[in-house]
């Protein structure tokens, strides 16, 4: 098991979850795609880990079993080969604490924690900063059941510049109350980010700054403020990522800068749209020929045909192979 010291220290994929035709868990599918990661030495090299039942995989829209079969399906396929954590989220607390159960008796080297959903109350209107208490409790309760190294995915509706992350005060708050979290998930845009980095590396003891937005991760780089990452643009674009990193890494900028402008940030910028995102994690992995298709569960909606065409262009200037267009004009 990785130690609690170095678990949010990684790039971790937020692992997209594919659907057969009747919309159920395609586990043939899933052990390929989880394959192009783990079978990537480079990757396993560089720091990779996999992060099951994110967002990104749909996790609010999969019953407990599914969760745990999925889970399952990435351990097998693992095997150790790299860090591996696990969302823990549910409709309610009690849920949650026997999915993160789930978690801990099927090997996880730490799990991911989410916010609760429901009423306006604790989602889109929560006050973090005054009842910083509606998420730290729900996280003390995972965390007394399982006792294991926490990654966070701060989302909660605030007003600039933290939107759509949590506020300062709530953020350095729930880390001093919680010592096993030893990541935060930097779901901010560029001003809110700087602010919560900042006040991360205030802290006594190290939680990692782990950048989302990949859009973002070229500055974020320059200025030092880049411990890891959880992030869903890893789905579709692995090589050009690693590229860009590994420039960064080896202190060459002009290499760094020549990927960045060479479309990487293009393609993160079009992706990066809040309200489409996931949508486009998705769609742009199937474009890249990693999932037989791009389909999410209802709610969420289909790709627009201008999505489509727009992805398979971007993806096809950074190198990214990609299926041919043609193939693409019956989902939109």
């Amino acid at each position: 098991m990785t130690t609690q010291k170095t678990v949010g220290d990684h790039l971790y994929v937020a692992t997209l979850l594919p659907y057969d035709r009747h919309m159920k868990i395609d586990e043939a599918a899933y052990r390929r795609f989880l394959r192009h990661f783990l079978d990537n030495e480079r990757f396993v090299r560089m720091g990779g880990g996999l992060c099951i039942n994110p967002e990104a995989g749909e996790i609010f829209y999969l019953t407990r079993a599914e969760k745990r079969r999925v889970l399952e399906i990435a351990q097998e396929e693992n095997n150790g080969k790299v860090p591996l954590i696990a969302g823990t989220w549910a409709l309610t607390t009690e849920e949650t604490v026997e999915t993160a159960k789930d978690c801990k008796a099927l090997g996880v080297d730490g799990i991911f924690v989410t916010p609760p959903g429901g009423a306006q109350d604790v989602t889109s209107c929560w006050d973090a900063d005054g009842y910083p208490e509606i998420w730290l409790d729900h996280i003390v309760a995972q965390d007394r059941a399982v006792d294991l190294p926490i990654v966070t995915h701060p989302v909660g509706g605030a007003k600039p510049p933290f939107y759509p992350g949590l506020p300062l005060g709530a953020t350095l708050r729930i880390c001093r109350e919680v010592p096993n979290i030893v990541g935060w998930k930097m779901t901010y845009m560029y001003d809110g980010f700087r602010l919560i980095a900042k006040g991360l590396r205030s802290l006594d003891r190290h939680v990692a700054i782990m950048g989302a937005l990949a859009s973002r991760w070229h500055e974020y780089k320059a200025t030092g403020m880049f411990d890891g990452t959880l992030s869903g643009f890893w789905n579709f674009a692995l090589e050009p990522m690693m590229d860009h990193l590994e420039a960064w890494d080896r202190n060459d900028v002009v290499a760094a800068r020549a990927i960045w402008d060479g479309g990487l940030s293009e393609l993160h910028d079009y992706v990066a749209d809040m309200g489409r995102l996931h949508i486009r994690y998705k769609t742009a992995t199937w474009i890249a020929g990693l999932i037989p298709n791009p389909f999410m569960r209802a709610p969420m909606p289909k790709p627009s045909r201008a999505e489509i065409e727009t992805l398979h262009r971007l993806l096809s200037r950074v190198g990214v192979p990609v299926i041919d267009i043609a193939e693409t004009r019956a989902v939109a």
